[in-house]
């Protein structure tokens, strides 16, 4: 390492709090695997004694390592600091979170949000139609609404538990991790001002589709009918732009789902 780059790493590393550059090194120690799930840390003075620093800086690195779920910590005499077990909902928590404070401070939009939407769900869809079990399939099926008859609160939770049980029938639990908190700021954000009745007939239509490629297995089919959807509820929010997603030759291969006749609607 040469004079002028080790001259600039101490430098950062003076402008960063000593507790942050310690919480930092255990943050390493258990991502990379050093520190696994449910192995202890070294005691309070231990850790003083190895990163040279106070005991109130020891216990600010870990207050900010359990507030990042990390470690957790008990008291008593077998008490102590441990990694934490993985959580999904937890871990889906901080991302919602994250995603929220982007669109909030206007550095991510909705577009941003559709399009890694798309991104991610157009291919998930060809695997949950080739990978979906029976199982998969009846959660699908559980998640239909009836868009005449159903309040807005119902409609709103039957149509991220679709997208919830799609992502789980692409059988990979990191795809399920990620998308999961984009479903439900979808739905606060933006589908509780869509126009309540055409726009949830096509919804439900769109579902169906979809529901339809992934029982027969058809994995492109599946994408298209993805795709389409996720353009549909784009083009549709208040204030959008009305650009469409859908390519060209998608428009030409297929009539869209929302012509596909509502099922009959239940008896109130």
């Amino acid at each position: 390492m040469s004079e002028r780059r080790r001259a600039n790493q101490m430098a950062q590393q003076a402008r960063v709090p000593a507790y942050q550059l310690l919480a930092d090194d255990l943050r390493s120690q258990i991502t990379s695997g050093r520190l696994r799930p449910g192995d202890r840390l070294p005691t309070e003075p231990e850790l003083c004694a190895r990163a040279g620093v106070s005991r109130s800086t020891v216990r600010e690195a870990l207050r900010l390592l359990s507030s990042q779920r990390l470690i957790v910590t008990t008291r008593g005499v077998t008490g102590g600091s441990f990694v934490a077990e993985p959580n999904a909902s937890e871990l889906a928590e901080s991302l919602s979170a994250g995603v929220r404070l982007l669109l909030a401070t206007a550095a991510a939009g909705m577009s941003d949000l559709m399009e890694v939407r798309e991104m991610l769900e157009v291919p998930a869809a060809g695997l949950a139609a080739r990978r979906r079990t029976e199982a998969d399939l009846e959660r699908l099926r559980s998640t239909m609404f009836d868009p005449v008859h159903d309040e807005l609160p119902v409609r709103l939770a039957a149509h991220r538990e679709f997208h919830v049980a799609l992502a789980a029938a692409a059988g990979n639990p990191l795809f399920e991790l990620v998308t999961g908190p984009l479903y439900a700021i979808t739905n606060e954000v933006q589908l509780s001002d869509l126009a309540p009745q055409g726009t949830w007939l096509g919804i439900d239509a769109e579902h169906r589709e979809i529901l339809r490629c992934v029982a027969a297995g058809d994995g492109p089919a599946a994408e298209r009918a993805v795709t389409w959807h996720l353009a549909r509820l784009h083009a549709a929010r208040p204030g959008s732009p009305r650009r469409t997603v859908v390519p060209e030759q998608l428009r030409a291969g297929r009539r869209s789902p929302a012509a596909t006749p509502a099922p009959a609607a239940r008896p109130a």
